[in-house]
């Protein structure tokens, strides 16, 4: 809080500074000095965003690594591929920021596309920023995959939750664990494919199943699969307590009609809108490369004016006159 304190009341002083510098400006013909006064106004606006980034994240966890898992919805292929281009959307747009991804574990479709996948994205406040991914998300296209080229609509679910670290104790009991080990299947390699080094744990009381095979050591699985489901317990028991003080989000939606967050159109018009933020973009396919965040930032505005409401206190009723 202090360090953003410094920041606010350093760009103070730079505005009044360039308050200066606009106004020297006015009297003076000087390109140069003309460059600068943009340049500084550039750099201005730049950290003036960050600062605004740093306010909208400052929920518990939201400095956290993300851990984000993708399913495609029923329909086969269609939901299959599109919940793969969600995949290589959320890797671009890591990359874009500089954060590092880990695939954790990948099952390919049958045909094209994934049938599940869950990353880690490791970088300063990734779970802040990819928290407003969570929910279903839904395309409309020609399918490349019908020959008769109609319209096909797609859904699939994106969840995250904050990568836990050793700091935040989550209780895990060892006989609360069913821990399977098997072969790995898809790409990988041979050694990944002939041995037993994928796992699976199931925590039983709340049969949370997580499971890794993209190491070729049983060990590295296993100790990333535990990461994960420390990972999903934290975000479990968050919802619950959410759910007793009824202000749980409904983050794990049906993937079917009327329960999307957001929609990619590809025909017969090109649109990506969000349904919460009412935010739309004509450039779908800049979207699909991974620029989103435009999209994160205005549902990060939304959720700190719904807190900002949530806590004001009611208004007071008037007092009734007495009869």
């Amino acid at each position: 809080m202090e360090t953003l304190l410094e920041a606010e009341n350093g760009l103070v002083r730079r505005a009044e500074d360039l308050a200066a510098y606009l106004q020297l400006l006015r009297e003076s013909e000087d390109a140069e000095f003309a460059a600068e006064v943009r340049r500084e106004l550039g750099r201005m606006r730049s950290d003036l965003e960050q600062i605004e980034l740093q306010t909208l994240l400052s929920q518990e966890n939201d400095s956290l690594n993300a851990i984000l898992t993708i399913h495609p919805g029923a329909g086969g292929t269609e939901s299959q591929d599109w919940a793969d281009m969600l995949l290589r959307m959320y890797i671009r747009w890591a990359e874009r920021r500089g954060f590092h991804v880990s695939i954790n574990d990948r099952q390919e479709g049958e045909e094209a596309g994934i049938k599940s996948a869950t990353l880690t994205v490791a970088g300063e406040y990734a779970y802040g920023l990819l928290q407003s991914e969570t929910g279903v998300h839904r395309l409309v296209r020609i399918s490349p995959f019908d020959q008769a080229k109609r319209r096909h609509t797609s859904f699939a679910s994106v969840f995250a939750s904050p990568e836990i670290d050793d700091r935040i104790e989550v209780n895990l009991r060892e006989e609360d664990l069913r821990i399977d080990t098997f072969r790995a299947g898809g790409k990988g390699g041979q050694h990944v494919n002939m041995t037993d080094s994928a796992v699976r744990i199931v925590h039983l009381p709340t049969n949370i199943v997580v499971q890794c095979q993209n190491e070729r050591s049983q060990h590295k699985n296993r100790a990333s699969a535990m990461k994960i489901l420390r990972s999903r317990l934290y975000e479990h028991e968050l919802a619950k307590r959410r759910a007793e003080a009824q202000k749980i989000e409904d983050a794990k939606l049906d993937i079917d009609f009327g329960s999307q967050i957001r929609s990619y159109v590809l025909q017969p018009y090109q649109m990506v809108k969000d349904l919460r933020t009412r935010v739309e973009i004509g450039d779908v396919n800049r979207v699909l490369d991974g620029d989103l965040d435009e999209l994160i930032h205005a549902w990060l505005v939304e959720r700190h004016r719904r807190q900002r409401r949530e806590s004001e206190p009611s208004p007071a009723k008037p007092l009734e006159a007495a009869p």
